[in-house]
């Protein structure tokens, strides 16, 4: 007959085991929480744009009219008196772009006026905006910003991105930010009723 001896354990094994456990758990570190959307908590932000009151950012850069490709850069700078309109837009000749662009040259008049210089600017070359102006008539000229450099400056594109982000400044006769929206929509009216309020108040001066 095979006899079964009971294992006996020691309180104080039980114990020792029990705090040797715990020391185990309190060592390992808690999962911590995870972003629902990794790619999204991960995608590149724009760069800070330049706050209304601010001098607007200068910059010198090819640029395209009815004439062709300009004899010199334009500077900014050079414009300093005058009310002008910086219009940042992804890229020639998409539905978009197409869009407001072609509202930009049919309310020409009563949206900006003659006395106000209006520089739409995507990161389209030179030859893209050469073709483009020609074959839609614009009365203004569309200025390259191949690097990116001008859209960065005023907080216009993603780093990374090969396109510039919709939006839209007003620049007083002093040379600083009167207006700007970081989202302009292309087929929103209020978005031009917006922008033509703008351009009064910086024409006026108030």
């Amino acid at each position: 007959m095979t006899l079964i001896r009971p294992v006996r354990t020691s309180l104080g094994a039980v114990v020792l085991a029990a705090v040797a456990a715990s020391a185990l758990v309190a060592q390992t570190p808690a999962p911590q929480p995870q972003p629902q959307n990794a790619a999204m908590a991960a995608a590149p932000m724009a760069p800070p744009a330049p706050a209304v009151g601010d001098w607007a950012p200068d910059f010198t850069a090819p640029y395209a009219d009815a004439n062709g490709p300009g004899a010199a850069p334009l500077a900014l700078s050079s414009l300093r008196g005058k009310v002008v309109v910086l219009a940042f837009y992804p890229k020639d000749r998409t539905s978009g772009c197409t869009a407001e662009m072609t509202k930009f040259r049919d309310e020409n008049t009563s949206l900006f006026g003659s006395d106000v210089v209006v520089l739409p600017i995507s990161l389209d070359d030179i030859d893209s905006h050469v073709g483009w102006v020609k074959d839609m008539h614009f009365p203004f000229a569309l200025v390259s910003d191949a690097g990116g450099q001008i859209a960065q400056s005023y907080g216009s594109i993603v780093p990374g991105r090969s396109y510039a982000n919709r939006t839209v400044f007003v620049i007083g006769k002093d040379g600083r930010i009167r207006y700007e929206e970081l989202h302009f929509g292309a087929l929103d009216q209020h978005a031009y009723d917006a922008l033509a309020a703008a351009i009064r108040d910086a024409r006026s001066g108030s």
